[in-house]
């Protein structure tokens, strides 16, 4: 059974930071991609950020770039999703998932992911 444990979540003022985990079990970590979406309140879930994990070669959606960092610890098989300079319009729920590693890219599209976590909530507060 794959499963997703994410964390990290809570409420930060702009311009803070936060680091949001994602621990992966029950897959072969090498043969995916992890990528982070997010939805904010009433808009649609969108691709944050994607990263590969045979080659950690990383993407990021054009509104995070410079500003968030995706991060793998294999011994851990957790991915991590820094975020820095935090804006109020970052408010979401942020959901890890795994998908096809070739289909990772700056506009990873829902439709491509296997599976799904639970999400965690970050609200940044302005």
């Amino acid at each position: 059974e794959v499963q997703f444990v994410e964390s990290g979540g809570g409420l930060v003022q702009a311009g803070g930071s936060r680091t949001l985990s994602c621990a992966v079990s029950g897959l072969t970590f090498d043969d995916y991609g992890i990528a982070w979406f997010r939805q904010g309140p009433g808009k649609a879930r969108e691709g944050v950020s994607c990263v590969r994990l045979i080659d950690a070669i990383a993407y990021y959606e054009d509104s995070v770039k410079g500003r968030f960092n995706i991060s793998i610890d294999y011994v851990k098989t957790t991915v991590y999703l820094q975020m820095n300079s935090l804006k109020p319009e970052d408010t979401a729920v942020y959901y890890c998932a795994a998908l096809y590693p070739y289909v990772c890219s700056n506009y990873v599209s829902p439709e491509e992911v296997d599976y799904w976590g639970k999400g965690t909530l970050v609200a940044v507060s302005s």
